[in-house]
Order: C-alpha cells, then structure tokens, then sequence
C-alpha cells in the first residue's frame, strides 16, 4: 500500500483522539464561521482542550488546516483502495472523480470560500496525487509516450487534475462531475500513456 505521511507512523491511541477532536472541530468551525474568522481559541473551547494542547500538535491553524486537509484526503483516497492498487485507466478516472468531489465538498463546507482557502488547500491535495501517480508510474512506467521522467510526468498530471477540479468548481452552474471528468479524461490518460483509442473507457 502507498504510504501517505503521518499514515504510517505507530501513533499513540490518546494522540490520535485528541487530533480526530481537534480536526472535527475545525472542520464545524470552518462552515459555521470560514477559516479566515477562526482563531485557535474557538478551536480549543469546541474540542473540549485547552491551547498547550493544541500546541502540543499543532503550531497554527494553518498548520491544523494543512494536517486536516492532508489526513482527510488521504482518508478519501484509501476510502476507494486507490493507495493501494496500480495504474489503469479506471483508476485514474476514480482519481480525478475523488479530487473533483472533494474540491468541492470542501469548500462547500467552508464559509465564505475564497481563492485564499483554495490556495492554501491545494498544496496538499496536489503533493498526494502526485505521489499516487508516481507510485503507479514506478510499478509500471515503460508504458509512457512522453520522453519524461515518471517524477515529471507525476508533477504535471498532480497539477492537471488539481487545476480541472478547481476549474469545474469555478464554473457556474457546476456541471455534473461524471460529465466534466469525462471530457477532461483525455486530457490527462494521453499523458499516462493511453493511446487515443482508449481514452474512451472513461466514460463507459
């Protein structure tokens, strides 16, 4: 299984708890109040902790975001076995179906999203597909049609499917996820070696 950080570090069950607290009270202040609104007082006093606790795991609340949107990702990703299973064409139309709703989703539940949030978001989001893709390109590579390397190609596609995800969210009214996924999928299977012919999978 593709290893995600803080996924498989042996964490202490009282540690890993109070983290699931704290993440779950950020996650109803952020769409009662949005995160700009949010100080770590009102994520201490929801939680049920005091501050040296919260700083016993976190430095900030950017640090809190970037933990909550990393786990919980990692979380959507495990949900459909894509950490665990090899490239095929199927598994990336999962991916880009799961970053498509989970773009949304978040902010959705966020008050007053704006393009900060999503900035602030994005890394985390982009580093885990990028890591997804280039775990499925070194257990098979020699399939690509580009003259790049897999760290490359990992970068580019990491940043593609983050960027249409973004885009559909933009677009108003956001269209149905399984139609845009469908004709960006070429977009992004050409890149992983998928001849032209074949893209078409994605949409059957």
């Amino acid at each position: 299984m593709l290893s995600f950080p803080d996924s498989t570090k042996k964490v202490d069950p009282r540690v890993m708890r109070t983290r699931k607290w704290i993440r779950q009270a950020f996650w109803e202040l952020l769409a009662e109040k949005g995160f700009q609104a949010i100080t770590v007082q009102d994520i201490t006093a929801r939680a049920g902790i005091n501050r040296a606790t919260f700083y016993a795991h976190f430095t900030s609340k950017y640090d809190l975001l970037s933990y909550a949107i990393r786990e919980t990702f990692r979380e959507e990703l495990e949900a459909r076995v894509l950490s665990a299973c090899h490239y095929s064409a199927e598994n990336l139309h999962t991916l880009m179906l799961t970053v498509c709703e989970f773009v949304e989703r978040r902010a959705r539940n966020c008050k007053n999203a704006d393009q900060q949030f999503h900035a602030l978001i994005e890394s985390q989001i982009r580093e885990q597909i990028r890591e997804l893709v280039l775990h499925w390109l070194r257990d098979n590579s020699s399939h690509l049609v580009v003259k790049s390397t897999p760290d490359q190609v990992a970068t580019v596609v990491s940043w593609a499917i983050y960027g249409l995800a973004y885009q559909r969210y933009q677009i108003k009214p956001i269209p149905p996820v399984e139609t845009y996924v469908a004709s960006a999928f070429p977009l992004i299977a050409v890149l992983l070696g998928e001849k032209s012919e074949d893209v078409s999978i994605a949409s059957n």
